[in-house]
């Protein structure tokens, strides 16, 4: 694998060029920290880009044409180049091309910037438009967690607590599109994990106030015995999954657009909640975690 490790005293990581991905994340006494790509699901951190979950029918349309492109599109699976490495920073670049144009009809440049310091991992995912007209895209990260935290705890004591007072609600899942509203199992501020949360696909949350949150493992008496924080910029929206039956991880993942609502099959340019980013800017999405 063509991969580069990052590294300070308290934390390390290693990004692969396929995809931009993150593979190994571990905290200062050497633990991994980052889902393995098991057989329950085959990725660790797979960027998302030029999409953020499904389009009706895995299908785009633009300008009366239509492109077939899938869930999450096409970076995580697309040979990055480097165009940085060093102890603890790397940087990688992917840009439009006649392969990606089959499926995305627009011009794109693509970086993304992994960074460690002290015990903090920083990853900025930068989206420029070199085109004469408007990028339409989503744009999202799907770090996946070891969970339970620690041997010994189960999967129930673990919880995952906002910054900030949340609405208590979610969009649901269905077929990997958005369906209607649905409460979730918890007060806005702290949501108490299990597996059942998932039985139906992930947690979507749109427009979150919060811009971190707290993933801990509890101990008998409901303290926190382990816990590593995610924060995000520039993202607006959240999703947390994990694989439906069971697995032993859960994603936090921030985002900027979501999947297609069931009902909506229409221009891309309109798509509800994307980022329409002018000819010639640049944007930044950046989360972090900290152990």
């Amino acid at each position: 694998m063509d991969s580069h490790r990052i590294t300070t005293a308290g934390i390390s990581a290693e990004v692969s060029a396929r995809g931009a991905e993150l593979v190994s994340l571990r905290d200062a006494a050497g633990n991994e920290m980052l889902w393995q790509a098991g057989p329950e699901w085959p990725r660790h951190a797979p960027v998302l880009f030029p999409t953020v979950g499904r389009l009706r029918d895995d299908t785009l349309r633009h300008d009366g044409k239509s492109y077939a492109l899938g869930q999450h599109g096409f970076a995580r699976d697309s040979q990055f180049e480097w165009s940085e490495r060093s102890p603890d920073r790397v940087v990688l670049r992917l840009a439009d091309s006649p392969e990606t144009r089959q499926s995305f009809p627009f011009p794109f440049r693509l970086e993304l910037i992994y960074a460690v310091a002290d015990d903090v991992l920083t990853v900025t995912t930068r989206v420029t438009n070199p085109g004469d007209g408007p990028l339409p895209c989503g744009v999202g990260a799907h770090p996946a967690f070891r969970w339970p935290l620690m041997t010994g705890i189960s999967k129930d004591d673990h919880v995952v607590a906002f910054e900030t007072q949340e609405t208590g609600s979610a969009r649901s899942v269905v077929g990997g599109l958005l369906g209607k509203d649905k409460p979730l199992p918890f007060d806005g501020r702290q949501l108490k994990l299990s597996e059942s949360l998932f039985a139906k696909d992930a947690l979507v949350m749109p427009g979150v106030a919060s811009r971190q949150v707290t993933f801990s493992a509890l101990d008998t008496a409901g303290d926190s015995a382990a816990s590593l924080t995610v924060a995000w910029n520039g993202f607006k929206d959240l999703g947390i999954w994990s694989k439906p039956g069971g697995a032993p991880f859960i994603c936090i993942e921030p985002w900027y657009g979501m999947a297609s609502d069931v009902d909506w099959d229409g221009e891309f340019l309109e798509k509800p909640g994307i980022l329409v980013l002018p000819a010639g800017e640049t944007r930044d999405f950046q989360w972090s975690v900290r152990f």
